[in-house]
């Protein structure tokens, strides 16, 4: 038999490898801006998300907001469509897609999410653009903090944070005219007529933004972010991820712009740092890949960069994976990846199926709680019933109403009931019946509802039908709160 193979292992540790405490003070982290081929992609990534947060609310539709979801009246608007609390499983839908999504992307690209369209990266890039213009670049940045405070000094700071401030009100404000009409949330923003719960909520969300965006910025990526922590658990050895490569790099050191590498005995990398400094989270790439990388690429772009002026061949840093730097084959077909994407397609048809098979139309049925039932001067036995009607259209329908379950019986009230769009009815309805047909004490029964204009918008919704115990005398009325 033959010997069982052993794959070797080698492990490339960082040149210095210090220790962590998890609660020594803060190192404040100073960007180098730096622009490139996938800084360009971020702008066209992060700026339409941007837009079009800012923006949505003001759009119309059909003389409503386009986008609103209105909480007191239990109606969430969207476009064309107008979704109920009786909708809420599409919304759970909508969560295991982007879960599913999140897990094929991961295991293929990597933290692409992270990277170019995650909120707190949007955002952390505006205001670190706002830091730029008041404070200059990273070395006057530097020499500013550690300059003692003077008039031109508290000027700058001022100026920052002014612009951070107003970023983050102009986002509390539109995150809130999400749940009420926006241009009514301005004009009373502007005559100072906002409510206890809007002038709440827009503090609480420009706090947020000011703190998550301007003062914490990495350390949500690192601490409160769950993403970071879970990603290894989807990543394989053919996930796309921004490396460093060493076996190229190294030994790193300074030199002279067309210097003989193999006399000095150097690799590619300058040690010029520039990776470091353009990093949003503050890591060295150099040292491998750490939980803490984004996959902004900000560091290729840099990288890239220097070697353009060295002469060099780009691509000391980039998107790779760790079978091609190992000089193995890429694998598109994984079993991960496969199932992530099975699963993300059967998930996106099942929700698009149900989509355009819901039924706008959504039926309550309360019956009378004071009296059982009740015997009319005729000696019929009779139920009362409340309906309520929810047109979850926009456009208004005309419902016809229908009893089944029970043979004979005879349904008092408007068969006929008009309700606008986006709109709930109530009718009160009677079910009476001969107590000799009766066969038994308890009887399902079903309310039927169908609009007349459009038939394909019908429901039914059960209930009971409660009657005289069998071998019982029917007393002329039977009320329960008098026993």
């Amino acid at each position: 038999m033959n010997e069982p193979q052993t794959i070797p292992v080698e492990q490339i540790a960082p040149a210095e490898v210090a220790e962590l405490d998890l609660y020594q003070k803060r190192e404040k982290i100073y960007t180098r801006n730096i622009e490139g081929f996938f800084q360009r992609i971020r702008l066209y990534t992060g700026w339409p998300l941007l837009l079009g947060y800012f923006l949505l609310p003001w759009l119309n539709w059909r003389g409503r907001q386009a986008v609103l979801f209105d909480l007191p009246a239990r109606q969430f608007h969207i476009l064309g469509l107008t979704f109920w609390p009786q909708d809420f499983p599409l919304l759970a839908w909508l969560l295991i897609i982007a879960a599913f999504a999140l897990f094929a992307v991961t295991v293929w690209a990597g933290r692409v999410w992270c990277g170019y369209t995650c909120p707190q990266t949007v955002w952390t890039a505006i205001y670190m653009w706002a830091e730029q213009i008041a404070e200059g670049s990273r070395n006057q940045r530097i020499k500013l903090d550690q300059a003692p405070w003077s008039l031109a000094k508290f000027a700058r700071k001022s100026f920052k944070h002014g612009m951070w401030l107003g970023f983050a009100l102009l986002t509390g404000i539109t995150f809130v005219g999400y749940f009420s009409p926006i241009r009514a949330l301005g004009f009373n923003f502007l005559t100072l007529q906002l409510s206890f719960w809007e002038a709440a909520w827009i503090i609480f969300f420009s706090g947020a933004t000011y703190i998550n965006a301007g003062w914490l910025r990495e350390q949500v990526c690192l601490y409160m972010c769950p993403y970071a922590r879970f990603q290894s658990a989807m990543f394989d050895r053919d996930t796309l991820i921004v490396s460093y490569d060493a076996k190229r790099g190294e030994p790193r050191g300074a030199r002279k712009k067309g210097s003989d590498l193999r006399a000095q005995n150097l690799g590619d990398c300058i040690d010029c740092q520039l990776c470091v400094q353009v990093c949003p989270t503050g890591i060295d790439i150099r040292n491998g890949l750490q939980y803490q990388c984004i996959n902004c690429a900000l560091c290729i772009d840099g990288c890239d960069a220097v070697m353009d002026k060295m002469g060099y061949a780009r691509g000391l840093i980039r998107y790779t994976t760790e079978n091609a730097l190992a000089g193995q084959p890429y694998r598109w077909l994984r079993p991960r990846l496969l199932g992530y994407s099975v699963a993300l397609l059967i998930m996106i048809a099942l929700f698009v199926f149900n989509l355009a098979t819901r039924v706008p139309l959504h039926v309550d049925v309360l019956r009378e709680r004071q009296q059982l039932y009740r015997q009319t001067s005729d000696g019929l036995i009779e139920n009362t019933y409340t309906l309520k009607i929810i047109n979850m259209d926009t456009a208004p329908h005309a419902y016809r109403i229908r009893a089944s379950g029970l043979a004979a019986a005879v349904l008092t009230g408007p068969s006929e009931i008009a309700v606008g769009g986006s709109e709930l009815q109530e009718v009160a309805l009677r079910l009476s019946i001969d107590p000799g047909l009766l066969q038994k004490a308890h009887t399902e029964i079903e309310f039927e509802v169908e609009s007349i204009d459009q038939p394909r918008l019908r429901t039914k919704a059960e209930s009971r039908f409660i009657g005289p115990f069998t071998g019982r005398s029917i007393a002329p009325s039977i009320n329960p709160r008098s026993h």
